[in-house]
C-alpha cells in the first residue's frame, strides 16, 4: 500500500480548503468562484427562468445574506431543543458505522465519508468528529470530504474519481442532512450505476453493503430511502434552518461539465461575523462527549422502501402538479424553499406544532397561503409547495 503521506493523489486532495470549517473536519473538493463573478438573479426571475425550462437551477445564484435577528433567534431555539436529540443521532450512526467497519479499515485504509454539499456538510463534519474521538466507544479511521451533487445532473464525477485514486482500498458512505422525496438519492444511485458491476475496480469501494445498495446515510430519512439513517422522522434538525451560515459559509454548488473540471461554489467570505458552522459543531459535538446513554445500533436497509411515494401523488393531483420538483417536502427543505424559491402555499400536520414556528414566521412576512391538512401528510411535519410559472413573463 502507498504511504498516505507521499501518495500524489491525497496531496492533491489536500490543496483544496475546509469553507469555514477546520482542515481536519473536512476538505471541500469544489472550485471556489468569487461571488462577484456569479450572476446575482432574484428568486422572481430564477423561478421563472427555471419553470419555463430556460436555465437550469444550478447555472443560477441568488446571493445569500446575513439571516435576520429573528431567524438567528429560531435557529438558537432550534438548536437548544434540538441539541441532545442530534448530538445522540450522531453517536448512534457512528456506532453503527464503527460496528460495519471496524474489521476492514485502519490508518492506511480509513472509511471515506463523503458529504453531499451543501446539507449534508453539519452532519459529515459531526460524524467525522465522532469518529476521531478516540475516548469514544466507535472511534474508527476515517476522512470526509465534501463534493456536489445536482438534481437532473448528477454528482461530481471528477470529484468522486479524485477521492478514489487517493483512497483505492476504502470503503465509500455518503453522507446528507435528511431526505425528502427521495431525488437526491435517485440522483446518487443514477451516478453511481456506472460502479454498480462487480467487474470495474471500484465496485467495491462504493457497493461495499453489495451490488445495488447505495451506501447513503442520512441524519433523518422520512423518505425512507437511506441505507443507514439515525430515524425516519421529520424533526427540527438545527442545521436545516440555515443555508451558508451553518454549512461552511458555501454556497449551493453550481453545475461545471466534466471536461473543465469540479463544480463550482461561492465561499461566502462576507458572512463570517455571522457564521454559525465552527459553533454549531463544537456544540453538538461537546453534547455528543458527555452523553450519558449508550450508543444504539441502529438498522440498515439495502432498499429503498419509498414510503412518501403515494404521498407525493396524491398531492401533485390534488394541486395541479406535473413537476414534483416544486413538492418540497420536510421542515428543512420546506424552509429553504421559502428562503430560497417563490411559494405558493405551505401546507403544515399541525397548525402550531413547535418545529414550524421559523416556518409560520417566515410565512407571516411573506403572506404566504398556510393550509392545515393533519395526518394526511405524516410523516411530513411541513410541505412547501413552489409557485407556478408558465411563461418567463412574469
Amino acid at each position: 500500500m502507498t504511504n498516505p503521506m507521499i501518495n500524489p493523489s491525497i496531496q492533491k486532495l489536500e490543496q483544496y480548503g475546509s469553507g469555514s470549517y477546520l482542515a481536519s473536519d473536512v476538505t471541500m473538493l469544489l472550485d471556489i468562484v468569487d461571488k462577484n463573478t456569479v450572476a446575482d438573479v432574484p428568486v422572481s426571475q430564477k423561478e421563472a427562468l427555471i419553470q419555463s425550462g430556460q436555465r437550469h437551477y444550478s447555472d443560477m445564484l441568488t446571493l445569500e445574506y446575513a439571516p435576520t435577528a429573528m431567524h438567528e433567534q429560531l435557529y438558537q431555539q432550534a438548536l437548544e431543543q434540538g441539541t441532545t436529540r442530534t448530538a445522540t443521532d450522531i453517536a448512534n450512526l457512528a456506532d453503527t458505522l464503527h460496528h460495519i467497519f471496524q474489521p476492514q479499515v485502519n490508518n492506511e485504509r480509513p472509511l471515506v465519508l463523503v458529504s453531499l454539499v451543501r446539507a449534508g456538510l453539519p452532519i459529515g463534519v459531526l460524524l467525522q468528529r465522532a469518529l476521531a474521538d478516540t475516548d469514544s466507544s466507535y472511534a474508527l479511521p476515517s476522512v470526509h470530504f465534501g463534493i456536489s451533487i445536482i438534481r437532473d445532473r448528477g454528482l461530481d464525477m471528477v470529484a468522486l474519481q479524485m477521492i478514489l485514486d487517493a483512497h483505492p482500498d476504502s470503503p465509500i458512505v455518503f453522507v446528507d442532512g435528511w431526505t425528502g422525496k427521495g431525488a437526491i438519492y435517485q440522483e446518487l444511485a443514477r451516478s453511481l450505476d456506472v460502479f454498480n458491476n462487480p467487474s470495474p475496480p471500484n465496485f467495491v469501494n462504493i457497493f461495499h453493503q453489495g451490488e445495488n445498495v447505495i451506501p447513503l446515510l442520512t441524519l433523518a430519512d422520512p423518505a425512507g430511502v437511506a441505507w443507514l439513517a439515525a430515524s425516519e422522522e421529520d424533526w427540527l434538525i438545527p442545521s436545516g434552518l440555515l443555508n451558508s451560515t451553518v454549512s461552511g459559509l458555501i454556497s449551493r454548488s453550481l453545475y461545471t461539465e466534466p471536461q473543465s473540471g469540479l463544480h463550482r461554489s461561492v465561499f461566502y467570505d462576507n458572512l463570517v461575523e455571522v457564521d454559525y458552522s465552527l459553533a454549531f459543531v463544537d456544540h453538538i459535538d461537546s453534547a455528543r462527549r458527555e452523553l450519558a446513554t449508550p450508543p444504539q445500533y441502529l438498522q440498515t436497509f439495502k432498499q429503498p422502501r419509498y414510503q412518501t411515494a403515494d404521498l407525493i401523488d396524491t398531492l401533485a393531483i390534488d394541486y395541479h402538479i406535473s413537476d414534483r420538483n416544486r413538492i418540497k417536502p420536510t421542515i428543512a427543505e420546506a424552509t429553504r424553499a421559502i428562503l430560497r424559491r417563490d411559494p405558493e402555499r405551505i401546507l403544515l400536520a399541525t397548525a402550531d406544532h413547535p418545529d414550524t414556528v421559523l416556518l409560520r414566521y417566515l410565512c407571516s412576512e411573506r403572506d404566504i397561503n398556510i393550509t392545515v391538512l393533519g395526518a394526511k401528510i405524516l410523516p411530513y411535519q411541513a410541505i412547501t409547495l413552489i409557485k407556478r410559472r408558465a411563461t418567463d413573463r412574469s
